[in-house]
């Protein structure tokens, strides 16, 4: 009973970061911040549901699998939050306002030029 109560807490807490990673996704007004609630609660909330998945099945066949994804999810979801936010900058649709500082501005410039050539 008392691991039915823990994996149902981590079901339940994962599935409210998701909620609020949509939540975020709709209602952020660019992409840098879109991708941002794209990436964190949502990684975080699907690795508290699959905890509470293995939790569940104790030991079962399937667990190496839900292991699998929350490693892969953990790998990919930066890099893909990076890229995104590498070519957004580059289309220049960010909100020039929003940045306290502009670190990519001349590595962005320096990549185009050697695109050109």
């Amino acid at each position: 009973m008392i691991a039915d109560v823990f994996s149902a807490v981590f079901i339940l807490a994962g599935s409210l970061l998701a909620l609020t990673a949509a939540v975020g996704i709709v209602r952020f007004p660019d992409t840098l911040s879109r991708m941002h609630a794209a990436t964190k609660p949502q990684t975080f909330g699907m690795i508290l549901v699959l905890i509470g998945a293995l939790i569940q099945l104790d030991g079962h066949v399937d667990s190496g699998m839900l292991v699998l994804t929350g490693l892969f999810t953990l790998i990919t979801a930066p890099v893909i939050a990076q890229r995104v936010g590498r070519l957004v900058y580059r289309e220049q649709r960010i909100d020039e306002q929003l940045l306290d500082e502009s670190q990519l501005r001349s590595r962005v410039s320096d990549d185009s030029r050697q695109a050109d050539r």
